[in-house]
Formats: C-alpha cells, structure tokens, sequence
C-alpha cells in the first residue's frame, strides 16, 4: 500500500473525510476507489459513496477477497444509513464470513454490528440480542466500541431497561471522547437525549401526563393494569393480551380505560369503535357482539359491566388503570414515528420496517404528505420521504413491532 493510500485512511480513521479526498480524489485504483467512497459517505453523498464502493469491489482482483468484502461491509453502512433495508443480508453475512476467514475480526465484528443495527432498527430485538451475545466487545477499538455500547443502549430502552441503557450511553460517551471524532459524540449526545424526551403520554382519571422512558417503565412494573394504546395491547406486570389484530376491540378498551373507573355511554362507544358512525339498531347489535368479545379477551385481568348508560371497565383486585399513548394522537402516527429520527426513507424501507404493506405504507404518506407533515425527494425508485423531527415524538422506542415477548 502508497503512502497516500495509507494517508487517507489514517484521515478517515480520525474522522477527516476531506483530507482523505484531498490525497486520493483522482485516482481511480481500487483502493483509491474504495477510500473515496467511504468518503463521500461520510459526506452524506450516499448515491456517489455507493457507485464509487461497487467499482472498487468490482476493480479488486480476484485473489483480493478481504478488499472486496470490505466494500460490501462498507455499502451495507450506506444502505443502513440511508434507511435502505432492502440491502440483501446473504451478502453481509457472506462478507463477514470472508473477513473472519482471513482474519480480519474487526471489519467482521463491524459487519456483525450493522446486521444489528438493522434488526433494531425494524424491531426484531430478540434476534438481536441472539447475535449480539455471540460479540466479543473486548478486543473493540474506541470507535467500535461506540456502536456496541449504542446497540446496547437500544436494546436496553426497547426492553424498557433505562438503567442499563444509561450505564451504555455513558461507556459509549467515553469511548466517543477516546476518538476524539465529532460525529461519534454527537451520535452518543443524540441517543442520550432519548431519555430525557417524552416517551409517551398517561391518560388516567381524566387528566394526562407526558411520560420519559424511566416514569414508563416504572408504570409497567407498578400494580396497574395498563390499556397501551403505543402497542395495542392490555397487560399488568404478568399478564400481556395483544390486540393488535384486533382493532375493534382494542378501540373499546381504549376507550374504557380512558373513562375510568367511570362508564362509557353506548352511543360513544359505538363512535370510538365505529368510526363515528350513527347508533343504529345494527351498530347496538354489534356492540353487544364486541363487548362480549372484548370482555372473554380480557377475563385474565378485568371484567366488564353493564351500566344504564353503556359499561364499565371494572380491574381485578384494587389497583389503578391507565392508558400509555403516543406523545402525539396523530393519524398515521407510526409512519411519522419513524421519520421523526431525521432521515430520508423509502416507502419499501418503512414497509419493512412497519410490516405493513407497501400500498398501506403509500396512502399514509400520501395523506401525511396532503396536510403538508412530510414532503417527499427525488422521484420513482429514488423518491425518499423526509420531515423535520415532529414535536412529541422520540423515536420508534414504544411501537407494536417492539413489544417484548413474554
């Protein structure tokens, strides 16, 4: 390797990706390739980063099997970055394989970690965990003990762990400052503020409350029993009952625990659950049906009376109820949720991440995009969607793909 090679991937490695291009920007070998693409990468040009990165693993040889698996761990950051989840996994992990073959353990632990990042990133937190256990962060130079100590941290806020979450923020603030790599830190500073914004919002006995994570985790270890409207379902420190396919029943819930421990009137439980349609003998007949429905769903944990009037949500024993909610009640709440981190995401990508249809995906963001709350950027297959962090939300922390199993 030249010295300028070597040059501008000691200035990469300290976070200066114009003094990498300044000793490699017309040189088109493949290293020179391959550095300038990682580059541009860090410049935000993740269109030119790509195409610089797929001609330098297609100008390595075919005896360089370590270079051209960097440049796919490479593309596979940009595509993580760009919100790009279509990115195909068989070649990440063909990647890793290839440098753990060799030896190379930490681009393959880097390889490793952006596969987790991904998992995290659509809610699949048991997988993650998996691959997370079988790392070893020990050997894990600063800047890539930054992100494990990051992937922890969401893990742990995902789970509900603060504690824990915090302890990883801080290790990760520490290792940020050992690079001494302004990107880094302001990744830490950006996770960090996560949990010092609302969360979620408390509706109980009329009145609500905005919730940080921690008041959130302690709601759901407390006695209460909690209708969360965040992730469809109603549980107690024990017992979980998901609703989330059922979304008649969950709006009955809702709306009963809201009015708790008064009754809801049979007209406004028909409007909450109907969609506001008129009371007519039809929609009463219904009503009955999903009461009954929605009182065999809910045994384990509360009853369900008549009153004069409607019913009555009536919990076992004598604790408290409560309804946890999104910070902001917003139609298409979840699809602003993820577009609240700042990023530019694809309809496919959101789709993927939501497990919702592409088509189901599109109307939101048409609608969204109608009342002006998100604004779209490029056109066919490069059309992205964009829109400035919403006030209320966090991030994607509370959403139903993220429920904990057990």
């Amino acid at each position: 390797m030249d010295s300028l090679i070597t040059a501008a991937a000691l200035a990469l490695a300290a976070g200066d990706p114009l003094g990498a291009l300044k000793r490699v920007a017309l040189r088109d070998d493949a290293p020179a390739l391959a550095l300038r693409g990682i580059a541009m990468a860090r410049l935000g040009d993740f269109v030119r980063a790509k195409d610089l990165l797929r001609r330098a693993g297609r100008a390595f040889g075919p005896k360089e099997a370590v270079a051209r698996a960097r440049c796919v761990v490479a593309e596979a950051e940009i595509a993580l970055v760009s919100r790009d989840l279509s990115f195909p996994k068989r070649a990440l992990a063909a990647a890793r394989a290839t440098l753990d073959a060799h030896g190379d353990a930490l681009n393959a632990a880097h390889a490793g970690y952006l596969e987790i990042r991904r998992l995290l990133l659509i809610g699949s937190l048991d997988e993650a965990e998996r691959m997370l256990a079988g790392l070893d962060p020990s050997p894990l130079p600063p800047a890539l003990r930054v992100g494990h100590e990051l992937v922890v941290a969401g893990i742990a806020m995902r789970r509900l762990r603060t504690k824990p979450a915090r302890e990883a923020i801080a290790r990760a603030g520490d290792a940020a400052r050992r690079t001494g790599i302004a990107a880094l830190a302001a990744e830490v500073d950006s996770t960090a503020r996560l949990l010092t914004t609302p969360a979620a919002r408390l509706i109980a006995r009329g009145s609500e409350r905005s919730l940080l994570l921690e008041e959130v985790e302690a709601l759901m270890g407390s006695k209460a029993l909690v209708v969360d409207a965040c992730r469809y379902v109603v549980r107690d420190v024990s017992t979980t009952i998901a609703l989330t396919t059922r979304p008649v029943l969950f709006a009955l819930a809702r709306a009963l625990g809201e009015a708790w421990p008064n009754d809801v009137s049979r007209g406004e439980l028909i409007a909450r659950a109907f969609r506001g349609k008129q009371a007519d003998e039809s929609h009463r007949a219904r009503l009955r049906v999903e009461i009954g429905r929605l009182r065999r769903a809910l045994r384990p944990l509360a009853e369900l009376s008549a009153t004069p009037d409607g019913f009555v949500l009536k919990p076992h024993g004598r604790r408290e109820v409560a309804v946890l909610a999104l910070p902001v009640d917003e139609e298409h709440a979840e699809v602003l949720a993820f577009l609240a981190d700042g990023e530019a995401w694809s309809s496919s990508a959101l789709s993927v991440a939501l497990g919702a249809s592409q088509r189901t995906v599109q109307r939101a963001l048409d609608a969204l995009a109608a009342s002006g709350k998100v604004q779209s950027v490029g056109r066919a297959r490069a059309r992205r969607w964009i829109t400035p962090p919403v006030p209320g939300f966090t991030t994607t922390l509370l959403l139903p793909a993220l429920l904990p199993n057990g």
